[in-house]
């Protein structure tokens, strides 16, 4: 069963489409064992109100992918959730195998790749391990910080057609192509949402982060398109972490 369809069902199961961003502030390297519980009981309140998380260098640099991450995967899957790596892939092939086995080994079910890298000898080895192992790869298409249109907001001209066109929109018909499992597209950009959810034609799911702290909102992320939304401070950083998970949640759900 590919990740996108496993996905599908936890969250029809959880009746969420919320993902955790397992994020926090930078903490001394001497309080790593403190964080990790933070992380745990943050992971432990909300659980019964997302259907996965996403974990990135916060906690991977800190803790360990073979330690402390590895046992927050492990207590995801105990409690029904899937797990993204959040590392944004975006090296030479080699480099790229070696990064995803990694991450796959220490259990994520799937992990965030750069389309910048091309395929031959970039994106093609990362998709080759996650076949192998039947995980899966998401696809950045346009992130959600106010310096994306600088990269991911470029007029190019399209390789195929030879007209200008977004840089965002051939990442966008590139996920077609590869057959990803998920794209990602910024929740502060909800037109840019609408516009990939048009391209995609509803065949590969939207993951929309940044709603919340970043401004995104959820009711116009899933109006243009997103089906899952990537929360993070809103809810690791908030007084009652399951409180604030489940308002989010009840609100995002389309009954």
């Amino acid at each position: 069963m590919s990740f996108c369809i496993k996905i599908r069902e936890v969250a029809k199961n959880k009746k969420s489409n919320i993902i955790l961003a397992l994020d926090f502030p930078f903490d001394k390297p001497e309080n790593r064992d403190k964080l990790y519980i933070k992380a745990e009981h943050v992971l432990e309140a909300v659980n019964p109100y997302v259907c996965a998380v996403k974990i990135n260098h916060h906690l991977v640099l800190p803790l360990g992918l073979f330690d402390g991450v590895q046992k927050l995967v492990k207590k995801a899957h105990d409690k029904g959730l899937m797990t993204i790596m959040d590392c944004k892939v975006n090296d030479i092939g080699s480099t790229n195998q070696v990064i995803a086995e990694y991450y796959y080994a220490a259990g994520f079910d799937a992990l965030i790749a750069n389309p910048f890298i091309g395929w031959e000898e970039g994106l093609k080895p990362i998709f080759d391990v996650a076949h192998k192992l039947e995980r899966g790869v998401i696809l950045l298409v346009y992130m959600s910080h106010k310096g994306t249109s600088e990269g991911y907001g470029q007029t190019i001209v399209d390789p195929e057609k030879g007209v200008k066109t977004m840089q965002y929109a051939v990442f966008a018909k590139k996920a077609l192509k590869y057959k990803v499992d998920g794209v990602v597209v910024g929740a502060t950009y909800p037109e840019k949402i609408k516009e990939v959810h048009e391209i995609l034609e509803g065949e590969i799911p939207i993951y929309a982060p940044g709603i919340g702290a970043q401004g995104g909102e959820i009711k116009t992320a899933i109006e243009a398109g997103a089906r899952y939304l990537i929360v993070g401070r809103a809810i690791t950083l908030a007084e009652n972490p399951a409180g604030s998970a489940k308002e989010i949640r009840n609100f995002a759900w389309p009954e």
